[in-house]
């Protein structure tokens, strides 16, 4: 009896041995989705932000700054040249309107590098004009 345990020490060593790689990667890749989530959730609060002061006041660079304050926990932060705002500025229509959309595209890098260098984010806003 005593040396059916002794091998099964080894065979449990060798199951474990296998298992904690994959363990490991579910673990990172859990985390890595978490921070995605939460990232892409800031983006569009962010995007939702900027868009509705472009829509109020028609002034694109509050409306970049306010992005820019929404989103001032992301690292490294968002500039200017990832803000889309599409028209430029919101038309005086009579008796029409029209929408604005602010886009925000950031790379986001992953905290590990484990599955690569990062992934392309996209925030999305879209308002209509003067409320």
């Amino acid at each position: 009896m005593r040396e059916g345990l002794r091998t099964e020490r080894g065979a449990t060593a060798v199951e474990f041995a296998l298992i904690v790689p994959l363990l490991i990667v579910l673990v990172i890749g859990i985390a890595e989705f978490g921070r995605a989530f939460q990232v892409q959730g800031t983006l569009s609060a962010a995007a939702r932000e900027g868009v509705r002061l472009m829509a109020l006041q028609n002034d694109p660079a509050a409306a970049r700054a306010a992005v820019r304050n929404a989103a001032a926990s992301l690292d490294p932060g968002i500039t200017d040249g990832q803000i889309t705002i599409s028209p430029a500025s919101c038309p005086v229509l009579n008796g029409g309107s029209t929408s604005v959309r602010l886009t925000i595209d950031y790379p986001m890098p992953y905290l590990t590098g484990f599955f690569g260098t990062g992934v392309d984010l996209t925030g999305t806003g879209v308002m209509r004009c003067n409320g």
